[in-house]
């Protein structure tokens, strides 16, 4: 069955790997599945046809036969529970990967968001500049956990997984900041995702949406 998934018709990030269909085409190249993609304006995105795949009206979806799915967690998980390549064999390992994947959604990236948010949408408000240290700092101190599991290992537990994957998309949100240059192994950690052919594919792939021109290859 085909698998499609949505995007933004122009990314507000320009391209940049931001948005979080890259995390779904990401997963889909990491274990060899071919995809289509569906482009959506913000206009269309809020119309009964959008929100019958996703009900708060974001990207990405996921389609494949009779399946739909939102929510990049969910996407990702299902495609890691059903191809090789993103999930270890062994039981243990395999629960360990998926609580990682867990820990990058709702432990490290909350504040992260927030971090945006403070700088983005409220820089111009007259609470923002005694505001923006306290969320820097809450960023901080869980890149600075994060930072001492991680030590001088290359990935999170063993063998590059979904955790991994999920965990450097949501760090990759820091980058403008200059925050993650503070941790060097969480920056090296990021560099050796982006590295990573499929990821590679990915990004090349959403940027010549932006660019208007179709992807090599």
């Amino acid at each position: 069955m085909t698998i499609t998934i949505t995007a933004f018709e122009r990314s507000p990030d320009g391209g940049k790997g931001l948005a979080r269909d890259t995390r779904v085409r990401w997963a889909l190249e990491e274990v060899g599945q071919p995809y289509e993609v569906r482009l959506v304006s913000f206009g269309a995105m809020k119309e009964p046809a959008h929100l019958a795949l996703h009900p708060f009206g974001q990207i990405p979806t996921y389609e494949e036969g009779e399946l739909a799915l939102f929510e990049t967690g969910s996407i990702v998980f299902h495609i890691a529970e059903h191809h090789s390549g993103l999930l270890p064999d062994d039981a243990n390992a395999r629960a360990r990967a998926i609580t990682w994947m867990f820990a990058a959604l709702s432990t490290v990236e909350p504040p992260i968001l927030e971090l945006a948010t403070a700088r983005l949408l409220e820089g111009d408000k007259p609470w923002s500049e005694e505001r923006l240290p306290l969320v820097e700092d809450r960023v901080r101190s869980r890149l600075k956990q994060l930072s001492a599991r991680l030590g001088d290992a290359d990935w999170l537990d063993g063998a590059f997984s979904a955790g991994d994957l999920m965990m450097v998309s949501v760090l990759l949100r820091l980058r403008a900041s200059g925050i993650l240059d503070e941790f060097p192994n969480l920056a090296a950690y990021v560099a050796r995702g982006e590295a990573r052919t499929a990821y590679k594919r990915a990004f090349a792939a959403q940027l010549a949406i932006n660019a208007g021109t179709p992807p090599a290859g």
